[in-house]
């Protein structure tokens, strides 16, 4: 069975984050449409995966990555052989980067391949990776940023009363941050996601300050986000927990991570970093260094449908399922995947287990 055609499909579909968003480097404030690009790939014997590439702002290279190497050096090949074509198209390709455009690209591939395998087979992925050890998984409730303190505990409520236990918070203010913890109440969990803005000396006095705030992880607070050893000497001042690695997009990376003492929670992120051929890797490797994972899934197809299916398989008991919470105009998968009481349901189906809703790709498709 061999890899006839790659064919990349952005969408744009529109949605509402309840209340107006603060610019981020996913795109500009008030932003009421995300964009994603799904990878479908089909085989010479008519099966079909999908796949999903990390892109936001960066999709037009990411597509153009994908249609002028990528998918042109993988036509031909045998569908099966996934980690054989991984390993020759990361050494094909690694001239031009092993992170950003290229590397999310065959991540989208990687996702998609392991979707042909599980239908080849009649079998949910998870089942691929060992077996499901929980049918459902709890989510929690991603938040964007406001950068304003109403609107922080308005949907910090919203969310609770949907069922979510679980918030992360994208804020850098701390009259914020207060906000969202006050409206929380005192018991429920809560992260924090500054994205890389602080030099060690202004994240350790940040973490001090944040200590009050009871948060579960305090993700990325060091810049550049590869400074492991910086996130090693905060961990070690710091009572709050650290989690990185959404940036990390090579094995030696996160052994790299794990190997100084970065992180209490590694955070891989499938449709940046390799796809699931990579992250079992990485779950593998943060298991035997005891640090917990926690998938990184800032997204909503077939990248977060891997991430549901490695978590299930592979995670531990307390490992949860990021859900960006946003109001979407349209659902790729019609509700299937949507958290219900703050839970997800793993999907039964062969491969990933859901197919995008074909209505929904051509209405929201863009060129």
């Amino acid at each position: 069975m061999k890899i006839a055609s790659v064919e990349a499909i952005p969408l744009r579909i529109p949605f509402t984050v309840g209340g107006k968003s603060a610019a981020g480097a996913w795109g500009k404030g008030g932003l009421q449409a995300a964009d994603s690009l799904l990878v479908k790939v089909t085989t010479d014997a008519g099966l079909i995966g999908w796949g999903e590439s990390f892109g936001f702002t960066a999709i037009p290279a990411v597509r153009a990555a994908l249609d002028a190497m990528i998918a042109p050096a993988c036509i031909g090949m045998e569908a099966g052989r996934i980690e054989a074509i991984a390993e020759d198209l990361q050494r094909r390709f690694h001239i031009f980067g092993r992170s950003g455009a290229v590397m999310f690209a065959l991540s989208a591939l990687d996702i998609a391949l392991w979707d042909i395998a599980g239908k080849a087979a009649g079998v949910p992925v998870h089942a691929m990776l060992g077996g499901a050890r929980r049918k459902r998984l709890q989510a929690y409730a991603s938040l964007i940023r406001y950068a304003d303190a109403e609107a922080i505990a308005a949907n910090a409520r919203r969310a609770l009363a949907e069922g979510y236990r679980s918030l992360k918070l994208h804020e850098v203010d701390l009259a914020v941050i207060a906000a969202a913890r006050e409206a929380a109440g005192p018991d429920i969990e809560i992260t924090l996601d500054v994205n890389c803005p602080w030099s060690l000396r202004e994240a350790i006095d940040m973490a001090d300050k944040l200590e009050p705030m009871r948060l579960r992880w305090l993700e990325e607070p060091v810049w550049p986000p590869e400074n492991f050893e910086g996130l090693a000497a905060l961990r070690s001042v710091s009572a709050i927990p650290i989690a990185a690695g959404e940036n990390a997009s090579s094995l030696i990376e996160f052994q790299h991570m794990l190997a100084c003492g970065a992180v209490d929670f590694v955070q891989p992120s499938p449709a940046k970093m390799g796809g699931i051929t990579a992250l079992r890797k990485v779950m593998a490797l943060a298991d035997a260094h005891n640090v917990a994972v926690m998938v990184h899934t800032f997204y909503d197809g077939p990248g977060l449908l891997a991430s549901v299916h490695a978590t299930a398989a592979l995670g531990d008991d307390q490992a949860m399922v990021e859900w960006r919470y946003f109001d979407m105009e349209a659902d790729l998968y019609g509700g299937a995947l949507r958290p219900r009481d703050g839970h997800i349901d793993l999907p039964t189906g062969p491969g990933l287990g859901l197919e995008p809703d074909p209505d929904v790709v051509a209405r929201y498709r863009v060129s």
